[in-house]
This record gives structure tokens, sequence and C-alpha cells, in this order.
């Protein structure tokens, strides 16, 4: 019988036909050799005709046609799955597209818009020949020295979970069969971001109950979302590192939701459990302890084939336990259709999708509304009837590959593929500002201070640079010239990514002397802060005329921030992370435990400087008749509210209205409110509207001391307004299962400026 009428190869068959049919016929070294995943810088060809790698990770295009060339070779002729780091669009490709930092995105609060984002990256990607994806995040950001703050969607399970959800939806589209789109991986399988001391993948010190309660319902929601990979962290809960963790991986992920999507290591797990971690005496056991915890595949670990090999022989492991991992390896590929069409590069595509004009507008569309306005005393935007000249201040002002943030080219991780973005492709702020001001302008430019010496990728000894004399002084020059100061501040990519956290969260360098030196001027100064996480902001930042959050926003970054500045559009983003007054606040994320002596440190209040939810416009809206259609529900009923809202200024805004529930009684310590919904609302200048939320009742559950999740009967109360801040929030009761008490009291009007 040829190949080619071999059952496995025939495509009419269900897939489950096809996995068993191939699964038979496999040898033991050709079943290990599926559950890696290897760097294709390597040796690709020893990786495919030696070993039979399942997978490869950092492939050019001429590397995998090579790639498919050698599995022709091979006994069996299974494809390999090619996977590739697309974070925030396809991070090693020079000339894609590169969108604003999942942290940025996460600030416009808006799904359909990084749903569509992940759909344009896909595009991107899918022609070159890679089929997956490692991303979206969902890790929770907790402790802001953590260095992959930036990758995350901030600090709410729910938001994370609505952003994650659409993110999965937009890379994988239609599904497998869809050549257009590609595997989503939702990582790092779980509570990955719970440090110690901010310290990357150190032990994460949570219990299962809290893990269920605030950890685990995001990676559940994209499970359902049909998210077809997930990928493990490196950290270890109470002793256990994650790759062995089998209550989580068994118990949770694959038995109690039922995933059947592939489980991949991050980046030498298998390995970390000899040489770094130590819980493993030698490849050997440290293979067989992975393969008994779930694990499908292992990446970077070339150890693991003779050690998994070695397993087997010495009875640590039988031939029959690689087989769970190898069958749903195998059938990602069938249903992918990889073994009739491994989906080469596509040169046309890849030319009119790479870059494309449409996504340019897209990805401009997605900076736009990744900036948040947290401070303006009325001074932006910045009045375009009178000539003006603006001193342009700062390093990252006119940096164009700082701009894009980690995972981008120039950040490092592409070693071999690309040392930064195209310069022609970036507008930095400078670029922006004297593209978008007004003729008449003069727009000059003083870079002021240095942040850190440069040092290659990964080294983590950072210098930060002393301030400049020489260098101030021709930024205070520009500033007394000029009728404002524009002054960009904030990381770079030495502070930033993986393994790369910071001991505090200040302004690095020569910056805090500069902006001081600036604001003597007493020229009205707007700041930037392009920094990849919330920064402890000194009082030169936060008592100038204005402040924008500006994350890292990709390559139209500084076109959006210079737009904005000249009110040429509405500032609309709002924080998905709280930002800290002091580092010795940490954690300061809003949803806190209830319970504690004193609401305040002795020596500071423990009220964040931005809180979670914030973010101003050009305009004021009042919020006012905050009502509960109907406030007593069974569980499986919908709380229904109506809130009115009145934009009594002179600008359009969008707003976010932001639902939290509180269950006022709870059986355990429990987080004294949790956003449960949002909606946006445009608004023209003088509108009133009507915006309707809707939230299950079974949305407002607890994990109880036996961990188990439910819906407690009792009173509850719908908090409502522009941020998490109590002040800020209109209140109204509802109860359910049991009935309201009507004493209590519901404020239902709010006025903000």
């Amino acid at each position: 019988m040829s190949m080619e009428q071999l059952p496995y190869m025939n495509n009419s068959l269900p897939v489950s036909g096809r996995v068993d049919d191939l699964l038979s016929r496999m040898t033991l070294e050709e079943k290990v050799g599926q559950m890696m995943q290897t760097d294709a810088r390597e040796d690709l060809e020893g990786d495919i005709l030696r070993v039979g790698v399942g997978s490869i990770l950092h492939v050019s295009p001429e590397n995998i046609v090579r790639a498919h060339e050698l599995t022709r070779q091979t006994r069996l002729h299974i494809p390999v799955l090619i996977g590739e780091d697309c974070i925030h669009g396809y991070s090693f490709w020079k000339g894609a597209t590169i969108y604003p930092t999942q942290l940025g995105m996460a600030a416009s609060w808006d799904p359909s818009l990084l749903e569509r984002v992940a759909r344009a990256t896909a595009q991107e990607v899918s022609p070159t020949g890679v089929h997956w994806t490692f991303s979206p995040v969902l890790c929770i950001a907790r402790d802001l020295r953590w260095g992959r703050v930036g990758e995350t969607f901030g600090e709410d399970p729910f938001l994370i979970g609505e952003l994650a959800s659409a993110m999965v939806r937009g890379y994988q589209d239609d599904g497998p069969q869809d050549k257009t789109g590609i595997m989503a991986t939702a990582k790092h399988f779980a509570a990955y971001s719970e440090t110690q001391g901010g310290r990357d993948a150190s032990e994460a010190d949570v219990s299962p109950r809290k893990l269920r309660s605030w950890y685990l319902p995001p990676f559940e929601r994209v499970a359902k979302e049909g998210c077809r990979a997930f990928m493990l962290g490196y950290q270890s809960i109470d002793g256990i590192p994650i790759t062995l963790n089998k209550w989580l991986i068994k118990d949770v992920l694959k038995k109690e939701w039922g995933y059947e999507g592939i489980l991949v290591t991050d980046w030498a797990n298998v390995g970390r459990l000899v040489w770094e971690q130590k819980v493993q005496p030698d490849h050997a056991h440290a293979a067989a302890a992975a393969v008994k915890a779930g694990v499908d595949l292992s990446m970077t670990t070339p150890e693991f084939f003779d050690g998994a090999l070695q397993a087997v022989g010495d009875g640590l492991l039988s031939e029959t336990d690689l087989d769970a991992a190898v069958r749903r390896i195998l059938a990602i590929k069938f249903e992918l259709g990889l073994f009739e069409d491994p989906r080469l590069p596509q040169p046309e595509v890849m030319a009119s999708q790479i870059g494309s004009p449409e996504h340019a507008a897209l990805n401009l569309e997605a900076a736009r509304r990744s900036l948040v306005l947290l401070h303006n005393d009325g001074t932006l935007p910045l009045a375009s009837d009178a000539p003006k000249r603006v001193a342009v201040v700062g390093q990252l002002a006119d940096d164009a590959q700082q701009q894009l943030g980690d995972w981008a080219g120039g950040s490092g991780q592409a070693s071999g593929f690309i040392d930064e973005q195209p310069r022609t492709m970036i507008t930095t702020v400078l670029d922006g500002l004297r593209q978008q001001a007004p003729s008449d302008w003069t727009i000059a430019y003083a870079q002021g201070a240095g942040i850190v010496e440069p040092v290659p990728y990964p080294a983590l000894d950072v210098t930060a640079c002393e301030p400049d004399d020489g260098m101030i002084a021709e930024a205070v020059a520009a500033a007394k010239d000029a009728d404002h100061v524009i002054a960009v501040v904030g990381d770079r990519l030495e502070l930033v990514g993986e393994g790369h956290s910071t001991a505090t969260l200040e302004l690095i360098g020569g910056q805090k002397a500069l902006l001081e030196a600036l604001a003597a001027t007493g020229t009205p100064m707007t700041v930037v802060l392009m920094a990849s996480k919330p920064l402890v902001l000194p009082d030169c930042v936060l008592n100038a005329s204005s402040l924008i959050w500006a994350a890292n926003p990709g390559m139209r970054g500084g076109q959006a921030i210079a737009e904005l500045i000249l009110g040429q559009i509405e500032p609309s983003g709002r924080l998905p992370i709280s930002f800290a007054r002091h580092a010795g606040q940490l954690p300061i994320y809003y949803n806190q435990i209830r319970g504690q002596h004193g609401a305040k440190y002795a020596d500071l209040t423990q009220d964040p400087q931005f809180a979670f939810g914030e973010g101003l416009s050009y305009t004021t809206v009042e919020y006012s008749n905050l009502h509960i259609l109907e406030p007593e529900l069974g569980i499986g009923d919908t709380i229904v509210a109506e809130v009115t809202l009145r934009n009594t200024g002179t600008r359009p805004a969008l707003e976010i209205v932001q639902a939290y529930v509180s269950d006022l009684v709870t059986s355990v310590t429990w987080a004294d409110k949790e956003l449960k919904g949002y909606r946006q609302a445009a608004l023209e200048p003088g509108e009133e509207t009507t915006v309707r939320i809707e939230i299950p009742a079974s949305a407002c559950s607890i994990v109880n001391a036996d961990a188990e999740r439910v819906v407690e009967p009792g009173q509850f109360e719908l908090r409502v307004g522009p941020n998490s801040r109590e002040e800020n929030l209109l209140r109204a009761r509802f109860a359910i299962g049991e009935p309201l008490e009507t004493s209590a009291a519901a404020e239902s009007t709010l006025s903000l400026f």
C-alpha cells in the first residue's frame, strides 16, 4: 500500500479515525518527537530527520519551506506545526504592523477593536506559513515591578476575559479550516503573574481557592471560547512547578473544563525542572514527570527526546503514557488540514497583507483608543488659532523602536531575524507634531536626558544615565523660548519584559532632573508618559498642565498622541490598571479583599495615584437616576439597570460606563467590589441618554470555603460610574434569592468634572 493509500492520509475519514490509524503505526521515538517543539534557528535538519519533532518556532520563510521538504523525507510524513511570537502584531517580521501593547489596547475597553487587531495580525502571519501565535496573555497584573505587566490586559479578571476572548476569536476566526486564521494560545497558565517582590517566575503564593476565585476564570472563559492552545507558566505554586501541577493540568483544565487543545510549556520548562528549580535529578525523570502531569508539548528542551526514551527504558514511563498527548497534537494537525496542505509561504498574499494600508489605519485607530488622559487643567487641547512655539523634549519623543515596546523586533528576542522595524513605518511623537500641527507653528526638539545605557538583550545589568547639565540646559532654553512644552518620558526596553523586573517604579536616569528643570521655567507643560506599565510619578509631573499615559502605542502612536494634544481626536481611554503613589503601596489593584485595621498607612495613603477605570475626556459627563428595574431576583435571572448620562460640556465624548457589584455579606472574605459589566456610550455636546446595563445574576458569585463557585442568596449593591473610585459611583441595592431590604439607601445622581 502506498503512503497516499494509508487510512490516515484519507481526508474523507473522521479525524478520530485518522489519529487512531497514524498512532498505531508510530514508533516510540516518533511519539516522543511529536511531543517536542524546537528552535528552528538551531539544527533544523537534525530536529526533523533524527528527532521527528512535532513543532518548531522562530522560523524564516526559507526554513518553513525547508522544514516541509524534510518532513517528506521522514517515514510517516507527519507535518510540523509552526508557532511564533505574534504578540501585538507579527513581532519578528520586518515590516509587519506593530500595534500598541496588550496593556495599551486594554485601555480601549473595546473587545471588538481587539478582535479586529487579532484578525489583522492573523492575516499578516498566516501567509508566511506560520500556524500558531503565542498570544494572548491572560495574566492578572498584581505587582507593578514585574517586567511583563505591559504584556497583560491589566488587573481585572472580567476585563481580561472579555478582551482575551475577543483576541482568540480574531486570531482563529472561522476555525482550524480557515487558512487566513492562526491558532491562539492562552498564557501563562496559571497565576504566573503572582510574583514575590515583582521578580519574574518566582514562587506564586496562591491557594487553590484563590486560583479559582480570580486567576482561573479568564482561562476558563477562553477555553470555552475554543482557544486551541494553552501555555504553562514558569513558576511554582506551593512548591510544585506548574509544569508538574497535576491538579491544575489534569483535574481542572482537562477533566473539569473538558479542554482538548494542546498544552505547551513555556521556554525550556522541562529542562528548568533539572537546572533551575532542581526538583528532578535528570532529564529522564523530568520528562517522565511532565508527561504524567499532562504536558503535551515541550518547548525548547532538546534533552526531552533522549530523556523520555530513557524514562521508558528505565520504567519511569510506559509508551502508552505518551499516547494522550500525541493524540491531541495529531488531531490539531488533521483539523488544520496540514497533511493535505502544510500552508507554505504565499509571497503574493504576504505582499498584499503585511503592513497593508488597511492595517495601518486599524493601527492608528488602536493607538488613538489606547491613550489615557489622566490630568488636564484645561490647557489641552492646544488651540490652533494662534501661532505657537512648541518645545518637544525627551529621548522617547523621537525613538522609533522604543515606542513599539517589547516583542517588536528591536526588543531583542528575535535575534537572527530582525534588529528593528522600518523607520518609515513609525511615527514618533516629534514626527506626529510636525505633521499635524498648523503650518505656522514652530516645533523645536531637545533630548534633554538619557535614561539607561543601552545593553544587548537579554543582559540584565542596567546602568542608569546620570543627569547631563548640558542636555538639560539645552532643553530648558527651548522651553523658555516656547509657549508650551511637551515632555515625553518613561521606560526603555532594557527595563521591560521577561526577566527584566525593576526594584522601583521611578523615572530612571536623568528624566526627573529634566522634568524639574522644565517645570521651573514656568512654561505650561504636557507630560506624555510612554511607559510599559504604571510608574510612580514625581510632583513635577503630577503638577504639570496635563498628563497623558501612552503605554507603548505602536507604529502610529506618535500621530495619535499629536492628534490628542491638538484636539483632533477625543480622549477615550480608561485605565485597565491602577497607578501607585509609591512602590511601598504594592499591590495597589482596586478589587482588594475586605478586612484590615485602618484605612491608610501610618505614613502614606493607601489610595492609588490613579485608579482602575480612570481617564478624562475633553468634556464633562453627569451620571444620574441609577435604578434597577426588578431588584428582587433569582439566580437564573438577569440584573437590568438603567442610568442617565448627560454631556454637560462642549465636546463629544465616548464614555465607558462601568458597573461593579458588591456582595454585602459573604461566607468567606471577598473583594469589596468587582467589575461585572460595562457599556460604551457616545455623547454629543449637551446630549442626554439612558444606558442599559445587563448582568447575569449568576455572575454575582464567590468561591466559598469548599472552593466551590456559588451565588450566595443575600443583599447586593450595584455601583455604576466612570471609574472604580468609591466617591465616583452611584449605588442601587438588589437581592438574589431573598427579599430586598427596602431600608437600604441608594445614591442616584453624580456630577463629574
